[in-house]
């Protein structure tokens, strides 16, 4: 429902956006604007598809994590279809993904959707391990006899908050269904 809502949300701005443009600089510079953003679209999703196409295959060669190179290639792909549509907004969105980045921002927040979309284990095939934070039991979780009752003691927090700060690079083991 969502989606559906945000593609008429995106068609209403394209006509409206479209019928401002038309209004400011008339038709013929308008659709002339449109046909060669969509011609960028075309020649980019030729380059794109291949470049990555290309990365992902020699980060599979090379016995590297794919995920990312996968994720970033989608990206360009998108960008290009973006492109591709006729619309202001939509190239607006597919301009903006081709700038590094945008597009490397845009690539971990994808990473950061895929991996809480598959176990643990798959995770860490396709991106490589993952830094996560371990907190040690008594220190920085309350378990301070002196201090205020946040986990403080009597030397400011500064234990506290190193211990808050310290994290270590681990890879998470999905162990599967107990059998």
């Amino acid at each position: 429902m969502v989606t559906g809502l945000v593609v008429i949300g995106v068609l209403v701005a394209e006509v409206l956006l479209f019928a401002v443009v038309v209004r400011a600089v008339g038709v013929l510079v308008t659709v002339a604007v449109v046909c060669a953003s969509s011609a960028l679209g075309g020649w980019l999703l030729r380059r794109e598809g291949v470049r990555g196409w290309r990365r992902w295959r020699d980060a599979v060669a090379a016995g590297l994590p794919s995920g990312s190179v996968a994720a970033d290639g989608l990206l360009g792909l998108l960008a290009a279809v973006l492109l591709m549509v006729p619309g202001f907004v939509t190239d607006v969105l597919g301009l903006a993904l081709l700038v590094p980045p945008v597009r490397t921002g845009a690539g971990a927040g994808a990473r950061w959707l895929a991996q809480r979309q598959v176990s643990s284990m798959v995770a860490g095939e396709l991106f490589g391990p993952r830094r996560v934070r371990v907190r040690r039991p008594g220190r920085g979780s309350g378990a301070s006899s002196a201090g205020d009752g946040r986990g403080e003691g009597a030397d400011g927090g500064e234990a506290a908050e190193q211990a808050a700060s310290t994290a270590i690079e681990g890879e998470i083991v999905d162990p599967g269904p107990p059998g």
